[in-house]
């Protein structure tokens, strides 16, 4: 028996998304692996390198929003694929530079075409995915990122010796401009036709879509409740992804060897759960064909989880230590995968992109901000305060949403 395009056209998309926003992490994880041959090759100091970090930093938080307005207006095809076209490009252009300059300029165009990744993936999946199915569709595509970042230091750590630091960035981009063509082509007119809009089969002649205003986005209260859930918990793991390892190495006497060792598990398991939270969300709403408790029943659990970094001050272990950070990243995962699908569940196609843009950059301003005050903690106080932080902040953010959206519905 043949199966049909339409059965699989949309899951190659998920597949492709997943691939998407691996690359997306891979990308951006090469240079601090890579920067220790460089600097045999290329006087890069501290601060250089802080600026190149720098230059992505702004190209991303300023395309997070704007990424996503441009996807919602003109569509994933283009939006999508001409991102990550360019921050394959941007990221071949790294194995030609020949002074710190030329890593900042290309820095800042990987970090603008990777701003347009997480905006673009949630948004194909609203495209392409029946509402039932689209939580589990969800967590594949933004769970690549995890599986990016476990699998960029093993990448670098075998072509720096086999090949040097040139050629990772070639590497990288080859993969990035194939998988532009493949995406271009399965997202052709021919294709388009088994495009989903509001869980119904779309003809090709039809839009069922509602014209795309920013304006109305602005001014909808329940853009705001997401932004000030996403400002709360978004600092929390960068917190946890830049200061565990130096917590464990001077608080917890692990050595530096060590913590490199074991950095990859807490990945892994956001890896996991941002498919699992999708899988198990999907199968509630199915047998309670109620979306408020779908998503909402799998963000409380993880909020709840999330309590268990309270108890880091009191661990001695090292290797505890890792696995508490596991299981929040865990959690993380589970929540993140609901928070968006709840962002296309409420907004569906008509501003999904946008508001998952504005969010994202609304957290990185966050995180940037709350990274200057960790420090201070850190130096005046302690860590203990951190970790009081790092374990309420999901709660709280759970709590606004049971306020503020009581019902989980399509605006």
């Amino acid at each position: 028996m043949s199966i049909k395009p339409a059965a699989v056209i949309p899951w190659t998309i998920v597949a492709l998304l997943f691939l998407a926003t691996s690359l997306s992490f891979l990308d951006r994880q090469v240079l601090s692996f890579a920067i220790l041959q460089i600097k045999n090759d290329i006087p890069v100091t501290d601060v250089g390198y802080s600026r190149i970090n720098a230059a992505f930093i702004i190209g991303y938080a300023i395309m997070f929003s704007l990424g996503g307005i441009i996807i919602d207006k003109y569509g994933t095809r283009w939006g999508l694929g001409l991102s990550v076209l360019l921050w394959s490009l941007a990221s071949g252009f790294h194995s030609l530079a020949n002074r710190p300059l030329h890593f900042g300029i290309f820095r800042f165009f990987l970090g603008v075409g990777e701003g347009g990744a997480f905006p673009g993936a949630i948004k194909s999946v609203m495209e392409w995915i029946p509402e039932k199915k689209r939580a589990m569709a969800t967590g594949i595509a933004i769970g690549g990122a995890a599986i990016g970042a476990v699998v960029a230091p093993l990448l670098c750590l075998w072509m720096l010796d086999s090949a040097g630091w040139r050629a990772i960035f070639i590497f990288t981009a080859t993969i990035g401009i194939g998988w532009t063509i493949i995406w271009f082509l399965l997202t052709g007119k021919r294709n388009s036709a088994f495009k989903i809009t509001g869980g119904n089969p779309e003809t090709p002649g039809k839009n069922a879509k509602r014209a795309f205003s920013l304006s109305a986005v602005f001014r909808n209260r329940k853009v705001w409740v997401f932004v000030t859930m996403r400002v709360l918990f978004d600092p929390i793991l960068y917190f946890l992804m830049f200061w565990t390892p130096k917590f464990l190495n001077e608080y917890r006497g692990m050595s530096p060897g060590s913590v490199t060792s074991y950095l990859w598990i807490p990945y892994l398991f956001l890896g996991v759960s941002n498919i699992l939270g999708g899988f198990v969300s999907d199968k509630i709403l199915t047998k309670t064909m109620n979306l408020n408790i779908a998503r909402k029943s799998i963000m409380g659990v993880a909020a709840a989880i999330t309590l268990s970094v309270l108890s880091i001050p009191f661990i001695p272990s090292a290797f505890l230590v890792i696995a508490v950070i596991s299981l929040f990243f865990f959690a993380h995962g589970l929540w993140i995968t609901n928070y968006v699908t709840s962002i296309g569940d409420i907004f569906g196609n008509t501003g999904t992109s946008t508001i998952v843009g504005i969010s994202g950059t609304a957290g990185a301003i966050s995180g940037t901000a709350c990274s200057l005050i960790i420090g201070q903690v850190v130096t005046h106080l302690s860590y203990t305060p951190l970790w009081w932080w790092a374990g309420l902040m999901y709660p709280i953010s759970f709590i606004l949403m049971i306020i503020f959206i009581p019902i989980i519905k399509r605006n």
